[in-house]
Parts: structure tokens; C-alpha cells; sequence
């Protein structure tokens, strides 16, 4: 019999209340499904790591990493760099949209003030 040691089981805990906590976050509809997976999936796999002791021996002999909390800490790592990729792609995606809209406005604002005779609409 295989024994889990304090450190997966602490790992493997904080994985799945951290699963829970994202959870409660999508009721309350303070995240968005969207990200509410990526982060689910994450804390899944971790627990996963944290609580079979086989799976995380032989994923650390396949990695060729010298300890098993290595191996935990370098898939939360991984999935952090993932993340905030993810996250940069959306947020250049944001900036060009917001770009788009305030040349569209301004486009808007320049032909109502031509439509109503040169006369300012009264706003910046």
C-alpha cells in the first residue's frame, strides 16, 4: 500500500477547494464559464496528481524530474504561463476591438455634428 505524504495531501486538498471555490465563483456569476473551465480542469488534474501516488511516481519517471512535488509544481507552473497567455491574447483582442469602437464613435460624433450644421453636440 501506497501512503500519500503531507505535502499531496495538502496539494491535493487545496486543488479541490480551489475547484469548488471557482465553482461558487460561476453561481454567483462573479466568472465566466469560459475561464471557469480552464481553472476547473487545472485543479482536477492537480488533485488528480496529488491524491494517486502511481500516477504521480510514474509522471515524474516520464518527465525525468528528480521528486514528485516537483512535478505538481511544474504543471501549476505550466498552467499558469498557459493562462496568462490565454489571457494576453484576450486582452490585445479587447485593446484592438476598443480601438475600433472609438474610431467608429468618433466617425459617428464628426457626422451628426455635420448633419446638425457645424454645431458641437455639447460633449468632448
Amino acid at each position: 500500500m501506497v501512503f500519500l505524504s503531507r505535502t499531496q495531501i495538502i496539494v491535493a486538498f487545496g486543488s479541490l477547494l480551489l475547484a469548488f471555490y471557482v465553482l461558487d465563483l460561476v453561481r454567483r456569476r462573479r466568472l465566466s464559464e469560459e475561464y471557469s473551465l480552464l481553472w476547473v480542469v487545472a485543479s482536477v488534474v492537480i488533485a488528480v496528481l496529488g491524491f494517486s501516488t502511481p500516477v504521480l511516481t510514474w509522471m515524474t519517471r516520464v518527465l525525468g524530474v528528480l521528486g514528485e512535488s516537483s512535478t505538481v509544481f511544474a504543471f501549476g507552473l505550466a498552467f499558469a504561463v498557459v493562462m496568462l497567455l490565454y489571457l494576453s491574447i484576450k486582452l490585445s483582442r479587447l485593446g484592438w476591438e476598443n480601438q475600433m469602437l472609438t474610431r467608429e464613435m468618433a466617425l459617428l460624433r464628426s457626422e451628426l455634428e455635420s448633419l446638425r450644421g457645424g454645431q458641437p453636440t455639447g460633449r468632448p
